[in-house]
């Protein structure tokens, strides 16, 4: 399974690289397209899995003034 993630920037916030590095060091990986970046599971998750990843992001963006939105697929 994989988690996409796509981001809406604001100009009085964080900027790409920022973020993108933040992102990294969770584990997401960077993408072109209709997602902006991709955490890798390998192996199918549960409710709780996803629940985790997504606390940790939003603990990761907070205060960089940017949207987001999780999608596990």
């Amino acid at each position: 399974m994989k988690t996409y993630l796509t981001i809406w920037f604001s100009s009085e916030g964080a900027g790409p690289v920022i973020v993108a590095e933040k992102l990294r060091n969770m584990g997401f990986e960077p993408l072109k397209g209709q997602y902006d970046h991709v955490y890798d599971w390998g192996r199918k998750v549960e409710l709780e899995d996803v629940l985790q990843i997504g606390t940790a992001v939003h603990e990761t963006l907070k205060g960089l003034k940017v949207l987001y939105k999780l999608e596990t697929i």
